[in-house]
């Protein structure tokens, strides 16, 4: 097959169509801790952001934006308030503080689409999603509370962020139209959704509903980011247009050649049990082995299923690589 380049080969991938080879990325990159390993372990001294060491250990190019509720910045770091809201009065305190004025930094998006519009380069952004940006404020056992005790508030929140996401959106299309979208929401954990599905479709769905199709006008597939078991909540998020998740984390049993089967057209990212890769090149190359029907079928893209973790040594990272590099040409 002829080779494709980067933004062909996602699409194909995601579309579930031939590819010449599946793209080798990683989407969470590393912990800070694992640099801090690896520089003693011989990674340049000089290569601290994270893209420049994708870039250095051969992985395809991608930008991320991950479009803050809290400052103006377009950096893939993730921006909390962590708690301080207990009800209607706090937040309204703080809302002044949120939804910033994005515009610069959509501006300085226009070289990447410009290498995406080549093909050099996938760009990618994220907008929080409608269970982070509550749970974000409030806390978590705060946001479960409300639920039940306070639905007026948890609305406000998410008709708000409903409206700066729409703005977003249409700023950020008239400058780049993204290959694909996450939103950011880390609502299931190991034993499965920490919402329930009559909270989700009161709560989540009705922002979705807004915000979905909007992204889906642009050309871009539309991954909900969260960690542990997504499993239960898969068919929620299908009904109401999201194309595919990620991480899809092993520690926490979730099987994505199940959620094949039960999701023949479900975009999967991630589900490489990063656990494996301290135990060696055997090890390593079992999971690949796992993962290799899932890679045949379309659809999936390998990645290590969080950030990679500080007892990986760069030797250990550098075979991941190796392997990463055969198993993606699909032959």
């Amino acid at each position: 097959m002829e080779q494709m380049n980067h933004v062909e080969r996602f699409r194909a991938v995601m579309d579930f169509q031939p590819v010449d080879r599946l793209p080798r990325w990683e989407w969470a990159m590393w912990w800070d801790l694992t640099l801090n390993r690896w520089h003693d372990e011989g990674l340049p001294a000089k290569l601290t952001g994270v893209f420049e060491i994708a870039e250095y250990f051969g992985l395809d190019p991608y930008q991320q934006f991950w479009f803050s509720t809290t400052d103006a910045t377009i950096e893939a770091t993730q921006h909390h308030i962590e708690g301080g809201v207990a009800d209607m009065d706090d937040y309204m305190r703080v809302r002044p503080h949120l939804f910033p004025d994005h515009r610069r930094a959509i501006e300085a998006m226009a070289p990447w689409a410009a290498r995406q519009a080549d093909g050099e380069a996938v760009v990618w952004i994220t907008l929080e999603g409608f269970f982070w940006f509550p749970r974000t404020l409030m806390g978590f056992s705060q946001v479960s509370l409300a639920f039940y005790d306070q639905p007026e508030l948890l609305h406000r929140m998410n008709q708000d962020l409903a409206d700066f996401n729409l703005r977003l959106i249409e700023a950020v299309g008239r400058t780049c139209r993204p290959t694909f979208v996450t939103l950011a929401e880390d609502m299931s954990y190991n034993n499965g959704p920490m919402i329930s599905e009559r909270h989700f479709d009161e709560f989540i769905a009705p922002y979705y509903r807004q915000i979905v199709p909007r992204l889906a006008e642009l050309g871009a597939k539309v991954i909900v980011d969260t960690d542990g078991d997504v499993t239960r909540m898969v068919p929620w998020l299908r009904r109401e247009g999201i194309d595919g998740v990620l991480p899809l984390e092993r520690q926490a049993g979730v099987d994505g050649l199940a959620l094949r089967e039960q999701f023949p057209d479900l975009a999967m990212v991630g589900h490489y049990n990063k656990m494996v890769m301290p135990h060696g090149e055997t090890a390593m190359e079992a999971e690949f082995e796992r993962l290799a029907p899932l890679m045949r079928r379309g659809g999936f893209i390998p990645s290590v299923d969080h950030q990679t973790p500080p007892g990986v040594s760069l030797a250990q990272y550098r075979t991941y690589l190796g392997q990463l590099e055969r198993h993606t040409r699909l032959d």
